[in-house]
């Protein structure tokens, strides 16, 4: 009877490591939906004006993000006050996001910097934040920026070595 229980114990205990080592091996994004493309501009008015009339819409309004009080956002792990002009063309499968820098030290500025307009970013709607960035990490992925938005929050993941662009990720509150 003892060997039988040592026996059951061990195959439990083995069938839990496998499961925990399973987990850490298949790690993916948990998704193959692609909520948003990011773009940076220099002038979100003109690039607004140009996808509205490629879609035959109306011009988006712009928005500014908020303040570092309300947006907690961090860049390369300081604290940054990182503002952007933003405007969403809200297509039926997915949201192009305008961005125009506009101050503070930022991902949206250095990829201005560095590439100039463009792609900036691939977005996905995830469950778990922080599992998410540690997963992205073991990938090759670097946490680059963070922050808060009114029903939600954000962050970038930089993968321009192995998948060519920033990755975001997006929860909400609800």
């Amino acid at each position: 009877m003892r060997k039988l229980i040592c026996l059951l114990t061990l195959v439990f205990f083995l069938t839990i490591s496998y499961g925990v080592y399973a987990q850490k091996e298949d790690r993916s994004l948990n998704t193959q939906v692609v909520t948003q493309i990011g773009l940076v501009v220099e002038d979100i008015e003109k690039t607004s004006k140009a996808y509205a009339d490629l879609f035959g819409i109306e011009t988006p309004q712009v928005s500014e993000t908020d303040e570092y009080s309300k947006t907690n956002a961090h860049y390369k792990g300081e604290p940054t006050n990182a503002r952007a002009k933003l405007a969403f063309i809200r297509l039926e499968n997915i949201t192009i996001e305008i961005i125009e820098p506009i101050g503070g030290p930022s991902t949206w500025q250095e990829f201005l910097d560095k590439h100039g307009e463009g792609v900036h970013h691939i977005a996905f709607q995830v469950e778990d934040m922080d599992e998410t960035i540690a997963m992205l990490e073991t990938k090759g992925g670097e946490l680059v920026q963070r922050g808060d938005f009114t029903g939600g929050s954000y962050s970038y993941v930089e993968s321009q070595e192995k998948l060519k662009t920033i990755i975001e990720l997006l929860t909400s509150d609800d």
